[in-house]
């Protein structure tokens, strides 16, 4: 019988921390383009699903020469090169200015960053994301990750985005409907 509970508590565990659990995807500035490459498939999403999107502040990425480094917040104030700086950036001295404010760019129903980690549901418009983002799917469709850029041409770099979707309520009542049929099953055992 305490095999049995304990088998139950550990599926339990398992299926809720797999259901809310994020996934972590590579999203590149050169592969990963709005202009001239294919974004990354994340996770699959039901309309009006919710879920978010973290990318750490210090992981950067790049536009092309000097100072166009940024993180996933696009092109939009001064980044100087410190020692411990993102290792995908080339050693420089310390000080010098490696991103710069470049404007704003407008794609596919978007006006954003150059640089701006963007997301797209099916062939939808664009929206921004950055380095955090919570909000619901608009459609039921993969969403999908870009570096948001004009020409992808002299890109480099790329970011770690941690992708969670938040469980269909759906998703716990079959949970719990499943651990309600293992327990019926564990006291008939017992009165048997």
């Amino acid at each position: 019988m305490n095999t049995l509970k304990s088998s139950l508590c550990a599926l339990s565990l398992v299926a809720l921390s797999a259901a809310a659990g994020a996934t972590t995807f590579e999203v590149k500035a050169l592969e990963n383009s709005t202009s001239g490459g294919v974004g990354v498939a994340t996770l699959a999403l039901t309309a009006g699903q919710q879920f978010s999107v973290s990318v750490a502040a210090e992981d950067l990425w790049n536009a092309g020469s000097l100072p166009r480094w940024s993180n996933a917040n696009g092109l939009t104030t001064g980044v100087f090169y410190t020692p411990g700086t993102d290792s995908q950036v080339p050693v420089y001295a310390t000080g010098t200015q490696i991103g710069n404010n470049f404007g704003a760019y407008s794609q596919n129903g978007l006006t954003a960053a150059y640089g701006t980690l963007v997301g797209q549901f099916g062939a939808g418009s664009f929206f921004a994301i950055g380095t955090s983002y919570t909000g619901v799917a608009t459609s039921t469709n993969t969403l999908k990750l870009f570096y948001f850029d004009s020409n992808n041409g002299d890109n480099s770099g790329s970011v770690m985005a941690n992708v969670t979707a938040v469980p269909e309520p759906e998703t716990y009542a079959l949970l719990l409907a499943g651990l309600g049929v293992i327990g019926a099953v564990a006291r008939r055992r017992k009165s048997a």
